[in-house]
């Protein structure tokens, strides 16, 4: 009979998750997961089969705590104030100290994906989720009027897509720190809504 699970597993994700945050899973050695984790060896494999299934485990949790987040601000208020709330959120969190590593999805993107079709589905998925709320969000607007009925959902949808990963870099980057630029950038971004 196998032997109860000892740990927290949230917990265990979100500690393994920070260090490959912050060394990117290349430079994440097993002994700096274990110190993080508070793992044994045995039980790092027995539970999560490997370093790698450690990273997929972690990732898809902060990924549905992302998207929970998200989800929940283009709920809020009107169509356009909540996609602006939810570019600025994007900008307040790549300038908090919890962030200055950025993006886990967009670190991903770049380390991992072009070489780890597991983490490239996980990564489209997470661009296409992105995707799919701002569409339903911008057609939440053009129904209450607060977005410009005359445009394709999809397509201005897409455009902030791409817009995402761009202000993630910039603000890793260290661009982020000039509030002009980027206030200028979100002001022609949401200029498509109008």
């Amino acid at each position: 009979m196998a032997r109860p699970q000892a740990f927290d597993k949230s917990e265990v994700l979100h500690n393994a998750l920070r260090v490959f945050w912050q060394k990117g899973y290349e430079a994440a050695s097993v002994a700096d997961l274990l110190v993080a984790t508070g793992l044994s060896k045995s039980s790092l494999y027995n539970t999560f089969g490997s370093k790698h299934g450690l990273l997929l485990a972690a990732f898809d949790a902060y990924r549905e705590d992302r998207v929970r987040d998200m989800q929940s601000v283009l709920a809020r208020g009107s169509a356009r104030q909540a996609i602006e709330t939810f570019f600025r959120m994007i900008i307040a969190d790549a300038r908090a100290p919890e962030f200055r590593h950025g993006c886990m999805s967009i670190n991903q993107a770049v380390e991992l994906a072009p070489h780890d079709p597991q983490v490239r589905s996980r990564v489209e998925e997470d661009f296409q989720r992105i995707e799919d709320a701002l569409t339903r969000t911008i057609e939440r607007g053009q129904a209450e009027g607060s977005v410009k009925p005359d445009r394709n959902a999809r397509q201005v949808a897409r455009l902030m897509v791409v817009v995402f990963p761009g202000l993630q870099v910039l603000m890793r980057a260290g661009g982020g720190s000039d509030s002009a630029r980027l206030e200028e950038a979100l002001a022609l971004l949401l200029s498509h809504l109008e």
